[in-house]
């Protein structure tokens, strides 16, 4: 096998790891290709590498522990809520392809996996996700396997009975999502409150570089006046919004008359309804997706009260 052939064989499940460690699309693009770099050193050094597939999934997941070790730290001074860079996919892609990404990328598991450590992330994303055997997942985070054991344990119990899954079919989160949309859209706030759970909360995340609330708008009363203010101003300036996949669930992007990005927003369906919104328009987390707007930056688009391959990383 040539190094190119080992190069694309590989990259895909390494950046599957990557992602899920950082939930950042750039930065998982960047350890990875650390870790290759890495390899082709030890080579030159004369190291043998026997199982190149092993030596890069250990490399790309230790750098991606030092990685979200300092992330942790520069995320206490972030503006805002901090949201993963989204995957954004087209609804006719299927629902085969919705059920592997609704489950362990979607946006509401990749939040949930910030709450763990660095250690306890890589040990429960290596065994639940990549299905490794302790004894691996020990030798690439340097623990024993009882102890691997016991910090898989604790994570699952941590996260047990708060992981949301979409329990509707492409079909039915398709109707809702286009609901979701026509009655923002229209302005019709007693179909939008329908849509949304009594309990709902919407997350913006606009990183200080783009206008997003700072704060959880919490009640869906309140999310569905926030939305239609905000959907009113999209036609003025030229903004289109179109219904697409967010990594695995139900959710929306918006361009300028320009096509650049503008947004994109992702949607939790829950017993039929919609339990959480996230919007992202920090620009830094929509490079990824195409050019992006600088519209977003600018505050008549917020509501007056406002204040490399995507197909590698599913793996």
């Amino acid at each position: 096998m040539t190094r190119a052939e080992e190069y694309e064989e590989l990259r895909s499940l390494l950046l599957s790891i990557a992602y899920r460690m950082t939930g950042r699309v750039t930065e998982a693009e960047d350890l990875v290709q650390e870790a290759f770099f890495r390899l082709e050193r030890a080579r030159q050094s004369g190291v043998v590498v026997e199982s190149p597939r092993a030596y890069l999934a250990a490399i790309t997941t230790r750098l991606a522990i030092d990685h979200q070790r300092s992330a942790r730290a520069r995320r206490e001074t972030y503006v805002g809520t901090w949201l993963p860079e989204p995957i954004v996919a087209n609804l006719r892609d299927g629902p085969e392809q919705m059920a592997e990404l609704s489950d362990s990328l979607s946006m509401a598991f990749l939040v949930l996996l910030e709450s763990l450590s660095p250690v306890e992330r890589a040990v429960f994303l290596l065994r639940e996700v990549f299905d490794y055997p302790y004894e691996d997942i020990a030798s690439i985070v340097d623990k024993s396997e009882v102890n691997c054991r016991q910090i898989f344990a604790r994570a699952r119990q941590h996260l047990d009975g708060h992981q949301v899954r979409y329990e509707a079919s492409i079909e039915q989160s398709e109707a809702l999502l286009r609901s979701f949309i026509a009655a923002a859209r229209d302005g019709d706030l007693d179909q939008l409150v329908a849509l949304l759970a009594p309990d709902a909360v919407l997350y913006g995340d606009g990183g200080g570089k783009a206008n997003a609330i700072r704060e959880p708008l919490n009640g869906r009363d309140r999310i569905a006046a926030f939305l239609i203010a905000l959907f009113k101003r999209a036609p003025r300036l030229g903004v289109r919004v179109e219904a697409v996949l967010v990594n695995g669930g139900p959710g929306i992007i918006a361009h300028d008359p320009d096509g650049k990005i503008v947004s994109v927003f992702s949607l939790d369906v829950l017993d039929g309804v919609i339990q959480t919104v996230r919007g992202i328009v920090n620009p830094d987390k929509l490079h990824h997706l195409g050019d992006v707007s600088d519209m977003a930056r600018l505050r008549r688009y917020a509501p007056d009260h406002q204040t490399r391959d995507i197909d590698d990383i599913r793996g």
